[in-house]
């Protein structure tokens, strides 16, 4: 069972329209015709979460190409050893801005700065566009020095499946993989046929039909079974060794448990963390209850051992 400071973290979120003195929930926003609500909604809530700890500074830098990036890193920090993070948003919502909060926890409990950079968003710009920038952004890597042996994925739900899905790109393209993966929630199949999709439709967070209108505008014209777009249907053989934590109340849940099954039955080696009665991406809500902060701690310390203290 959640412990309390979760359980009433997870009251407060079921209930907030009672914190505005509503009696009843707002009507859900329609993923399909009001996107740009959608998203100026998102940006206003993850800021809540987006601000950097004193001893955390944000560096913007610019990749080739025109793709903007920031190092999220402490002061004098060097760039030895680097977090690649990929942000969430069902490749439709997400930003820097949004997720420097974020991925300020990855690099304060690993020491290891991070890399976030913003990949183009559909449906302006569907597939492939954010694997071509995900590529991207890890050649810039390399080319700046940086050893494979010394990089990271990070990924939290869109994200996670873009972070997977760029190393079977990588892979594929003949170029050194990084030392690991680390995966929130990831959504590894866009073409939504997980069961949790339905069974935990009513104890998820996420908004009602989020998924499938992300899909289409992500997909585009694709076939959304295509591995880059979604991982979970491609050869999971030569991976580097992903750790994957996943809430067990959220509709993607399926999307992780098949995916590390295939992935280790092809000799992947995976590390599945369900978080009983969670939610999705509940490691980055740390230190608000405790589940989270000791998933946040497994994710730092699996980062610190695979690109070395």
């Amino acid at each position: 069972m959640p412990s309390l400071q979760c359980r009433i973290f997870l009251f407060v979120l079921r209930n907030r329209h009672l914190l505005r003195f509503k009696l009843k929930k707002e009507t859900a926003v329609d993923w399909e015709t009001s996107l740009p609500e959608v998203r100026r909604s998102a940006e206003k809530s993850a800021k809540m979460l987006g601000k950097l700890p004193k001893d955390i500074e944000a560096s913007p830098v610019a990749i080739g190409g025109g793709l903007l990036a920031e190092w999220i890193q402490p002061a004098q920090a060097v760039k030895d050893k680097v977090i690649l993070y990929f942000h969430g948003g069902g490749y439709v919502l997400g930003s820097i801005q949004a997720h420097r909060g974020i991925v300020s926890k990855f690099v304060k409990g690993s020491g290891v700065v991070a890399l976030l950079f913003d990949y183009r968003l559909a449906p302006e710009h569907p597939f492939p566009a954010a694997l071509d920038d995900s590529l991207a952004a890890y050649r810039w890597l390399l080319a700046e020095g940086v050893s494979p042996s010394k990089i990271v994925f990070a990924g939290d739900s869109a994200g996670g499946g873009l972070c997977l899905a760029t190393l079977l790109a990588l892979r594929d393209q003949g170029i050194p993989l990084p030392a690991a993966a680390v995966t929130l929630s990831p959504w590894t199949d866009v073409k939504n046929t997980g069961e949790s999709l339905r069974t935990n439709a009513r104890l998820c967070l996420a908004p009602a039909n989020s998924w499938v209108a992300c899909s289409k505008h992500y997909a585009g014209n694709n076939d959304p079974g295509l591995p880059y777009i979604s991982p979970l249907y491609g050869d999971l053989r030569g991976l580097p060794p992903i750790l994957i934590h996943v809430g067990g109340h959220e509709t993607l849940l399926s999307d992780s448990t098949r995916f590390a099954e295939k992935a280790k039955a092809a000799g992947t080696d995976v590390t599945l963390k369900i978080g009983e009665g969670l939610f999705h991406c509940y490691p980055a809500c740390a230190p608000l209850f405790p589940e989270a902060t000791q998933a946040m701690d497994e994710i730092c310390a699996f980062i610190k051992t695979h690109v070395g203290k």
